[in-house]
């Protein structure tokens, strides 16, 4: 296990890495909302496309293995900063980012605000535009209640709605930072800022989810736009197949 202090309060990022010293970019692997980095990503990467390159699994901060600090407001430009703070630390930088998810929409905000840290970016079908707050699984059902109900009983309801798989690493998140980060989340639009990037970057998503909204605006900005057959929300675990050839492919030139 690796850490970088990245507030002033001592509160730490901390991730599981493969390959230090691997010749090659590093490759930084982000999770979304309420999960951990290494479940998600931590058999994909035995994949021959993805093995033996330096691999971060980190987790954001108030979620997984890094810290919970009660006082910080976990919007996306927090997480992307702290998170620019840990590759700095790492020296990994820059380095080709992987993010599923919230992930992904905070790793635009990232390769936007912190281009010095960020070589290429694959993002992982996350929200690319502001999201209105739904009683369903994830950040638009977290975003329905306010803070105080959230703490009080939401944070229960939300755990036995999102069924067994994502419910257990949704539990190591801090409460608090689960809830602020779906509201920023809900409320942050990233679609201007992945087409002005100018690094390589992909958009993969499952194609049973069909066509993209926008598709043609972010193909025509330089995205590549990949859909994944045989897959749900989570493709890197339901086709490791097909997620390890999209993410190598982004960053061949």
């Amino acid at each position: 296990m690796r850490s970088a202090q990245v507030r002033p309060d001592g509160s730490r990022i901390r991730w599981a890495e493969l390959h230090e010293g691997a010749p090659g970019p590093a490759r930084v692997y982000l999770h979304g909302l309420g999960a951990s980095s290494a479940p998600y990503y931590a058999g994909v990467l035995t994949h021959p496309a993805l093995a033996g390159r330096r691999s971060l699994l980190m987790d954001l901060l108030g979620f997984g293995i890094s810290d919970r600090p009660a006082d910080a407001g976990y919007t996306m430009e927090d997480h992307a900063g702290w998170v620019a703070s840990a590759i700095r630390a790492a020296g990994a930088g820059p380095a080709e980012i992987v993010a599923h998810s919230m992930g992904g929409t905070m790793a635009v905000v990232l390769a936007d605000r912190h281009p010095d840290v960020v070589a290429g970016l694959v993002v992982v079908d996350s929200s690319l535009d502001p999201i209105t707050p739904v009683l369903v699984p994830g950040s638009s059902g977290i975003a329905t209640y306010t803070e105080a109900d959230f703490l009080a009983h939401g944070i229960g309801e939300t755990l036995a709605r999102v069924g067994e798989h994502w419910a257990s690493t949704m539990r190591l998140a801090a409460p608090v930072a689960l809830y602020r980060s779906a509201v920023s989340l809900t409320k942050t639009g990233v679609r201007d800022r992945l087409r002005n990037l100018t690094i390589p970057r992909a958009f993969v998503y499952p194609a049973e989810d069909g066509a993209l909204p926008g598709e043609a605006e972010l193909v025509a900005s330089g995205v590549r736009v990949r859909a994944v057959a045989d897959s749900g929300h989570n493709i890197m675990l339901d086709n490791p197949e097909a997620f390890a050839n999209a993410v190598s492919a982004t960053f061949i030139a």
